[in-house]
């Protein structure tokens, strides 16, 4: 190991340790500098949107989280067989599912998840591969609505996915691929220099219980974290970065999804 290398892991692992006091120096945030924020919920791209099944009393969901933990594993063989749209609708409500929002003059949403400060700066978006009666496509999930939007009219993007997922065939021709993308400024104007690493460990928290509401329905997920972040971006019409402009967004985390082989 190269000492260009090691300087690099040596400042990789600093980002690991929590935070002092200091750390971000003198200046506020932003918050605190009373400047407006963004929203908390992500504009619709299109102007129609695909309504999810709320109801999920059709599917059978097992309720004993003892079992949902011990058999939590990470599953890349998946029958050849289509998840429901139910299916799908529960899934997406697990992992980002509004349970109600709060305040006006900056309104937080409280969800299925915990996230930092209740900025949850992360979206979903999904490759629909075998969706019964959801067109083959990239879709981006509408929490505030629970709808889905078709986020482009590219459906032959196979080769462009397996190249994006680092040759991971298994995961590009899943039934579903779940990515998902951060909008850093949702929490960095509440947290500033401190906000990457609490995005980073909201994004686990939406990945476990990705997991654990496969479990319940019978299906397996498997967790990406190797992947072509500049071709994946692209692939998702995100502009390249570094960037400073508080629209930036940027893929941090993946996973696929299907009934169990």
């Amino acid at each position: 190991m190269n000492d260009k290398t090691k300087q690099l892991i040596m400042k990789n692992r600093e980002f690991l340790k929590g935070y002092h006091f200091g750390d971000a120096g003198t200046e506020k945030t932003d918050q605190e500098q009373e400047l407006p924020g963004i929203p908390c919920l992500k504009k619709r791209h299109q102007n129609f949107a695909i309504p999810l099944p709320a109801e999920f009393d059709k599917l059978n969901i097992s309720g004993d989280i003892w079992d949902l933990i011990m058999q939590r594993k990470s599953c890349r063989k998946y029958r050849q067989e289509e998840l429901s749209l139910g299916e799908l609708s529960f899934l997406l409500w697990a992992i980002q599912g509004i349970r109600k929002v709060a305040g006006n003059k900056n309104p937080v949403t409280f969800r299925s998840v915990p996230s930092a400060g209740s900025r949850h700066p992360l979206e979903t978006y999904i490759f629909a591969n075998h969706i019964s009666g959801l067109n083959k496509g990239i879709y981006h999930y509408l929490p505030g609505e629970h709808a889905l939007e078709v986020w482009n009219s590219n459906r032959d993007y196979d080769t462009q996915l397996i190249r994006a997922l680092c040759g991971q065939h298994f995961a590009a021709s899943a039934p579903v691929l779940f990515v998902w993308s951060a909008i850093p400024y949702r929490t960095e104007w509440r947290y500033g220099l401190k906000a990457s690493k609490y995005i980073l460990l909201d994004a686990g928290h939406m990945c476990q219980n990705l997991y654990l509401a496969c479990g319940a329905i019978g299906c397996g997920a498997c967790a990406i974290g190797a992947y072509d972040q500049d071709f994946l971006d692209e692939l998702l019409d995100f502009s390249p970065g570094p960037s400073s402009d508080p629209k930036y967004e940027c893929a941090v985390y993946a996973a696929c999804a299907g009934h169990i082989e």
